[in-house]
């Protein structure tokens, strides 16, 4: 079995926290949000409907698609470089 590594990968992102909902309504294209409740998102991603919540990552990938991502996996894989 071959090992592959995950190629380093520059990505844009926001921690949607209670307080910053214009930042992240201003990062993402809100075309893609089909709800907005207060303290969930509903996002349509390329994987299909997916939930935020107030603590989550919102990222923006290589091909410009939005998706949320929880604050554990977010540290593990991310890391800042500005």
């Amino acid at each position: 079995m071959s090992k592959y590594r995950k190629k380093p990968v520059v990505i844009d992102a926001v921690q949607w926290v209670r307080g910053n909902e214009d930042k992240v309504k201003a990062f993402m294209n809100m075309e893609l949000v089909t709800e907005y409740q207060g303290e969930i998102l509903v996002i349509e991603t390329l994987e299909g409907t997916m939930r935020a919540n107030q603590g989550d990552y919102i990222i923006k990938g290589v091909q410009g698609e939005i998706y949320p991502c929880k604050p554990d996996i977010f540290e593990q894989t991310y890391e800042l470089v500005e």
